[in-house]
């Protein structure tokens, strides 16, 4: 029943750091791009959105 100790402080100091890392991959993701490659790929996830909907079995009825 005795487990490993764990420092509390030292883990949530870690949960944070990781949360931070995430959302600077994600920064780095959005603002490493040029405004044309934002729009191309804003363009190309649209037009994948409207292919998916297009195959639908059944109406969304929301």
């Amino acid at each position: 029943m005795t487990g490993e100790v764990v420092n509390l402080r030292r883990f949530r100091k870690a949960k944070s750091r990781a949360g931070k890392d995430e959302q600077a991959a994600e920064n780095r993701r959005r603002h490493g791009l040029t405004k044309t490659q934002r729009e191309v790929e804003q363009a190309q996830r649209t037009q994948a959105d409207r292919h998916i909907e297009g195959h639908r079995r059944e109406p969304d009825d929301t």
